[in-house]
């Protein structure tokens, strides 16, 4: 009887770099571990597969990692009966990832050994065995991230620098074991000079104009790799920053507390509250208390770029209470010479125009992904883009943000370039296999004044109800029915907290033609079309000269 060949491949994983660039380093150590058990097990009809899958530098605390996937997918191809590790946390820590994989194993007929660790997966004292072993593994994981949080929280009660790159007006210490901030003195002075033009000019855009013109820029940092950053024009976001940062205060942050640091402060008392209370007298709201629209946040933050190149910055508008978030040309924030060609765009619309853009892809994308398809790999890009497309229908805000890197908005034009590694990861196929060029998709739009504001419309949006109009045309026909039953209209505007004078303006809306009143109801309307422009318009009673003027094109 002929023996049974069990095909077997080794996992390594180091959780962190250190040591990787030896030339035999601990993955090195790992396989050369696992190697030896398989061989000892020839007599089984054990034979190594050569390919080599490994993970440096990565957690075991979750499944996001690129040799793990490259194994599930030769798992589930068929082309491996055993997975070798040398501990079961090489593998995973997560007690939930391991009985998803256990399950994944399952399916494929794969069973997987640990050489330290005697157990085999196929009994059930086996499993018991590994379930033990991961719960303490994943225990000794959350034991260690607790450690380090309270070291951290630790170090911050005593005021201690908790690292990372230093705010402008300071260095880190040279000794890199002391954790303590030293004073710049020459960007201690530029920090000074930010606070006091606040103080004088209560205005974050005239603050950064200034400092603009007095050449106060962001911290120059020059990394070990020799790479440079900063040096760059301070926008009102990166000022706001500065002004709120409590280490200039003498302040060190841990969360949402603050304790007295060990380093020099920089702004004196007084000047600090002074600046303070004009920050939240002057936002529209009181920090921490914002509403749903601050919860979603501006998804297409540092993502959209008009035709000049420059970015649209998010903004809001308070009107009677309410938050109205735009995002708005910086040549419009600044009030620069180009300010006319700037685009203010209210945010929901623009989101939700963005989104309709995916969509777009998305039904057509998957025939032209990838550069070379077979029947199994168009099956799982489809099956992706299933699951973005319903991600998309349920928490739209927050999944725009993922697949979209840069979106370029020009006339009668939308260009979105996706972002490759979220596809990638959707859809579970590597870059390389993308096609040129299918990650780029433009959407071809109208544009609606609406005042000062622009609305895009898709051209592929059919029908383009404007919910607003609908409401004015459906209220003005009500009112008239009311002056023709004999309420006269000083009654009828008392009833409505108005004067005769606005009433009298919407009334007209009842004497458009039935042919536009069915056009707007089916969003048949000129892309241009909004309630203040139908108010602002001298419309005619000849139903067809009312078309002719409001740009209807009739049969």
């Amino acid at each position: 009887m002929a023996r049974t060949t069990i095909r077997c491949a080794i996992y390594t994983r180091k959780s962190s770099e250190e040591g990787l660039e030896q030339n035999f380093n601990s993955l090195d150590a790992q396989w050369e571990a696992c190697k030896a058990y398989i061989e000892s097990q020839k007599h089984e009809g054990w034979k190594l597969i050569e390919t080599r899958y490994e993970d440096g530098g990565i957690s075991g605390g979750h499944l996001e990692r690129p040799g793990v996937r490259s194994l599930l997918d030769d798992i589930d191809a068929g082309r491996i009966d055993m997975v070798v590790v040398y501990k079961i946390d090489r593998l995973t820590r997560s007690l939930a990832d391991f009985a998803r994989l256990v399950e994944r194993f399952d399916k494929a007929n794969c069973s997987f050994v640990s050489v330290t660790q005697a157990f085999n997966t196929s009994t059930s004292m086996g499993r018991l065995t590994l379930n033990v072993l991961l719960s303490f593994a994943q225990f000794e994981r959350e034991v260690t991230a607790e450690r380090i949080r309270d070291k951290l929280a630790a170090s911050a009660r005593r005021g201690l620098w908790m690292g990372g790159l230093a705010p402008l007006g300071y260095d880190p210490h040279p000794d890199p074991n002391t954790r303590e901030l030293v004073l710049n003195q020459n960007e201690a002075e530029q920090v000074q000079r930010l606070f006091h033009l606040y103080d004088q000019h209560r205005c974050l855009g005239q603050v950064a104009r200034q400092a603009e013109l007095e050449g106060i820029r962001s911290k120059r940092r020059t990394f070990r790799s020799g790479k440079s950053l900063g040096g760059c024009v301070m926008s009102r976001g990166a000022v706001h920053s500065i002004l709120t940062n409590p280490v200039y205060r003498g302040m060190v942050r841990h969360k949402d507390n603050t304790y007295p640091g060990s380093h020099s402060a920089i702004i004196g008392e007084a000047l600090w509250d002074r600046v303070q209370e004009t920050l939240i007298k002057r936002s529209g709201r009181r920090r921490g208390q914002g509403g749903p629209d601050e919860q979603a946040g501006s998804p297409l933050t540092r993502r959209v770029f008009d035709e000049a190149g420059d970015r649209l910055t998010p903004t809001y508008a308070t009107t009677r209470g309410k938050r109205w978030r735009y995002y708005v040309s910086r040549s419009l924030v600044s009030g620069s010479e180009t300010s006319s060609a700037g685009w203010r765009l209210p945010a929901a619309k623009l989101e939700a125009a963005v989104a309709q853009a995916i969509r777009n892809w998305l039904g057509i994308a998957s025939e032209r992904l990838l550069a070379e398809p077979s029947v199994e790999t168009f099956a799982r890009v489809q099956a992706g883009f299933a699951r973005i497309g319903e991600e998309l229908a349920s928490s739209r805000s927050s999944i725009i943000a993922q697949l979209v890197e840069r979106i370029d908005l020009k006339p009668g034009e939308m260009r979105l370039a996706m972002n490759p590694e979220s596809i990638a990861e959707a859809t579970g196929r590597p870059l390389e296999e993308f096609a040129a060029g299918a990650l780029v998709h433009v959407e071809a739009f109208t544009e609606r004044k609406r005042g000062v504001e622009t609305v895009l419309v898709l051209r592929a949006e059919t029908p383009n109800r404007d919910e607003t109009l609908i409401n004015a045309v459906a209220r003005a026909h009500a009112w008239m029915a009311e002056w023709r039953a004999g309420v006269s209209l000083p009654t009828l505007a008392k009833k409505l907290g108005w004067t005769t004078s606005p009433l009298r303006q919407r009334l007209k809306l009842a004497f458009l033609s039935p042919s536009i009143v069915q056009a707007i109801l089916d969003g048949r309307q000129p892309a241009d079309l909004s309630l203040e422009k139908l108010l602002r318009t001298d419309l005619p009673l000849d139903w067809d000269r009312q078309a002719e003027v409001l740009g209807f094109a009739f049969p």
